[in-house]
């Protein structure tokens, strides 16, 4: 059975990285494509390495547009596909890529994001540990998904194991991730500029400001935690895609070596797409360059009394669009892995 498949937003990166990976989808065929600045063009003028979608023409983006197709995707800034998404046809399987619909707080929408609150949609991260069961089993049948931010589900996925099988502290985290500028978006701004990250490393939202600390609680929640601090400071180096995370939490007492291993091979041991790796062995970001996997390393400074996990992923590909197409097959009842890679592209 073949679905019809709309996408909002398709100019962009994370609408091209939807666009590459569902070129290749056996079960889905992208019928249509929208975008702002760019409707009229050819996917070919915007996004040239998408040869099988070259002849396509971008229209705008509007509820009429999107009407009538079996699943819709959004691709679109925060703020942007709330309103939209509410004049979609409830049968219609919706995925938003977007912050709108991730959030069950409203204070911590209004903290972070501000304007309109649209309420939360079942998240998009099947591997999250979920109580004694995984967020996959939520994402059965459901209509409407909340995509994950990419530096929140990273982290999220760093953390849960440990957090669930109660071997590290839920109060005292840091995160340090090194990202690619692909992860804020197309849109011209003078610090993402090259000659401003070439050659440089630059924090920004440094001292608890960026819009996905609220969702890293919320999945340490859902795993377990009663509460949870995390001081989370992003790094912006010049690759264009990718994350790197170094998250690092204290060790409850008493916990052994062993112990603290086995709880994030046991918790990941079935997945296809996130891997623990051997000890001793951490990860690159280049290892997982187009590919839907999450692969992390872990390590303990006995001296500090505190377990690192080293986690790479892609933004564009596990941490957002292969996200929203992994979850999108779950909900239609089709194969996970359908339509995604496990290998990456190197060098």
């Amino acid at each position: 059975m073949s679905f019809s498949v709309a996408i909002a937003g398709a100019s962009g990166y994370a609408g091209g990285e939807l666009l590459r990976l569902l070129a290749s989808h056996p079960e889905f065929e992208i019928t249509t494509v929208t975008a702002h600045s760019n409707a009229g063009q050819t996917v070919a003028a915007v996004h040239p390495h998408l040869r099988s979608l070259a002849n396509k023409v971008f229209v705008a983006t509007n509820a009429q547009n999107l009407a009538g197709h079996d699943i819709v995707f959004l691709a679109l800034p925060h703020g942007a596909s709330g309103a939209l998404t509410a004049q979609l046809d409830p049968n219609t399987l919706v995925v938003d890529c977007g912050a709108d619909h991730r959030l069950e707080s409203e204070e911590d929408w209004a903290a972070f994001y501000g304007g309109d609150f649209f309420g939360a949609w079942t998240y998009g991260v099947p591997e999250l540990l979920i109580g004694s069961g995984k967020q996959r089993e939520n994402l059965v049948g459901t209509k409407r998904i909340a995509a994950p931010g990419c530096n929140a589900s990273t982290v999220e996925l760093s953390l849960a194991p440990g957090i669930a099988a109660g071997v590290i502290e839920p109060l005292d985290i840091v995160t340090v991730l090194a990202v690619g500028p692909s992860g804020a978006g197309k849109a011209l701004k003078t610090n993402l500029l090259a000659a401003e990250i070439l050659g440089t490393a630059n924090p920004y939202a440094v001292g608890g400001t960026h819009r996905h600390i609220p969702e890293i609680i919320q999945g340490l929640r859902w795993a377990g935690a009663e509460q949870a601090t995390v001081s989370f400071t992003p790094v912006l180096v010049p690759m264009s895609r990718g994350i790197l995370a170094t998250t690092t939490a204290k060790i409850v007492p008493g916990t052994t070596a062993e112990q603290i291993r086995a709880a994030w091979e046991s918790a990941y041991a079935d997945e296809t797409f996130v891997h623990v790796l051997p000890e001793g062995v951490f990860p690159r970001t280049a290892d997982v360059l187009g590919a839907n996997t999450a692969l992390m390393g872990l390590a303990i400074d006995e001296a500090a009394g505190r377990v690192i996990i080293v986690t790479a992923v892609d933004n564009l590909a596990k941490g957002t669009a292969g996200a929203a197409i992994q979850s999108a097959n779950i909900a239609l009842g089709l194969p996970e892995a359908t339509g995604l890679s496990i290998d990456g592209v190197a060098p």
